[in-house]
């Protein structure tokens, strides 16, 4: 599980991890954020993606796991999840997902996340001369505005979004969603009609549904 903005310390991820868990899943929640507390978010900036290629690794060796893993992220959480599986796919890396989920993407990279900047009535959260991201120990290629190169993963992928998010657009994942048919994939794809960022008890009910029944089509040893 791959948190958003709120932080690896807010609770948030560990919950719906623990959801996953009342499945059988083996679930993680590992905290990727820099500073911050269970108040205040960390910051989002040179996130170094090997250290999630280790812990997917880690996970498909473990003796409680199937040797499957699968990757979800919401939000900031989301992107972290398909860059991360776009660029281990092209480095043919034994961390390659065999799953990936997301809610509520960006379909570009996006700049680093202060915590301290944040301000609710101004949607410009992320600074864009900062870098989020780093591979192989560099952030040269990730640049913000970038395409996240999603193409290059070819495994199952479900998309959500709610219709009415008004932090990521809807449109990332209708743009996400045209790019992976143009290049022959067929990822599944929910959206949510008069849903925000966050959903209504009953809609995340629903998308967690969806969420536990793709994992575990696709996860089944």
């Amino acid at each position: 599980m791959l948190h958003g903005s709120d932080g690896g310390r807010a609770g948030w991820s560990q919950w719906q991890a623990l959801l996953f868990a009342t499945r059988g899943f083996c679930a993680l929640a590992p905290n990727y954020s820099k500073g911050g507390n269970g108040w205040h978010a960390g910051d989002i900036r040179d996130v170094d993606l090997d250290d999630t290629e280790d812990v997917l690794i880690w996970l498909r060796d473990h003796q409680a796991t199937t040797g499957k893993v699968g990757l979800f992220g919401t939000s900031r959480g989301a992107e972290h999840a398909l860059l991360a599986a776009g660029l281990m796919a092209e480095s043919e890396s034994r961390g390659v997902p065999d799953a990936v989920a997301v809610h509520s993407p960006s379909d570009t990279i996006v700049g680093a996340f202060i915590a301290r900047n944040f301000d609710p009535d101004n949607r410009g959260i992320w600074d864009p001369s900062l870098r989020a991201w780093r591979w192989r120990g560099s952030s040269e290629n990730l640049l913000p505005t970038s395409p996240i190169p999603i193409e290059r993963y070819s495994g199952p992928i479900m998309l959500t979004h709610g219709e009415a998010d008004t932090v990521w657009t809807v449109e990332c994942t209708r743009r996400l969603e045209e790019r992976l048919i143009a290049n022959g994939r067929e990822p599944e794809v929910y959206y949510y009609a008069d849903q925000n960022h966050q959903f209504t008890p009953e809609a995340h009910n629903l998308q967690h549904e969806r969420l536990t029944d793709f994992f575990q089509r696709h996860l089944q040893a």
